[in-house]
């Protein structure tokens, strides 16, 4: 395995690999790597000859108030994981490397990047989609593989390698669970073992109006308020928001009439994290009935 640094490097290797005629796949991660990380290093594994990884924790998706500095970095321990899952290259640049001196330019998509998390914190998904543009420039990959935990996300990577006509492959991976439901996150160590148990609240609510959407309950009023009631069970969740969006679109739907995403986000107590409190996110796709997920 190679840890590079700089995007000519990258480039070089990503460069010599096409011409090989290897694919090529790009997981874009923020380090602090768990279980959920390495699914995406397997799926990319099961669909390219040469998978890099990055590193880099993007200082344009934070906000002054928000977790960059406190944010958890353990580059050893990540390239180790790495070489463990047998990742190709490991690519860990220095923030001027990809915001080089006087960088202006960025990268925003439109109306999908407006509901959810990008209306609690506007700055988002342009500092996400600037990055990913940028990453997807200097690894040349065939396919990026992204988690569907950050669904929204998902969806802004997906339309902005459509609309720019990048050419690369946009593939979703299920959400890693620990054994007990929460999705895996870089943000669950600041968690303390009360706030971890009451961040099971999140699971709770998705499987609540999951169950009375296989009713056949099609009013997003009754079915978020289920999913509502379920997290204020837990006595310091503090509800950012609790969404049910078109499920390609995320726009704002009339009833349960065609797959849609319901969404979550909730803070809970974290001394340890630098605002005093962590945000956790999760989501499922809820279908008419009784449909099945197809996967």
């Amino acid at each position: 395995m190679e840890l590079v640094r700089t995007v000519a490097a990258l480039g070089a290797r990503a460069d010599a690999a096409r011409a090989a005629g290897r694919r090529v796949a790009l997981v874009p991660t923020m380090g602090a790597l768990h279980k959920g990380h390495l699914a995406l290093v397997a799926e990319a594994r099961r669909r390219a000859e040469l998978v890099i990884v990055s590193i880099f924790v993007n200082p344009t998706q934070f906000a002054p108030n928000e977790d960059l500095a406190s944010y958890p970095r353990d580059l050893d321990g990540d390239v180790a994981k790495c070489r463990a899952a047998g990742v190709d290259v490991v690519f860990a640049p220095a923030p001027a490397e990809l915001y080089p001196e006087g960088a202006q330019t960025w990268v925003e998509v439109g109306e999908l990047a407006k509901p959810l998390c990008g209306a609690s914190r506007p700055h988002f998904f342009r500092g996400v989609a600037t990055v990913v543009a940028k990453l997807f420039a200097a690894a040349r990959p065939h396919v990026a593989v992204f988690g569907e935990k950050d669904y929204q996300q998902l969806q802004v990577v997906k339309r902005l390698a459509r609309d720019l006509l990048l050419g690369v492959e946009v593939v979703g991976v299920p959400t890693a669970r620990e054994p007990d439901g929460l999705a895996r996150s870089s943000r669950n160590v600041y968690l303390d073992a009360a706030m971890r148990g009451e961040a099971l609240a999140l699971v709770r609510a998705l499987d609540a109006a999951e169950a009375l959407a296989r009713t056949g309950e099609r009013s997003p009023a009754a079915l978020l308020e289920t999913a509502h009631k379920e997290l204020l069970r837990a006595p310091h969740a503090d509800v950012d928001y609790v969404e049910l969006r078109d499920a390609e679109t995320l726009a704002a739907v009339a009833a349960l009439d065609r797959p849609a995403v319901l969404a979550l986000a909730v803070r809970f107590p974290a001394p340890r994290a630098a605002s005093g409190a962590v945000r956790l996110i999760d989501n499922r796709v809820l279908r008419p009935g009784s449909q099945e997920d197809p996967r």
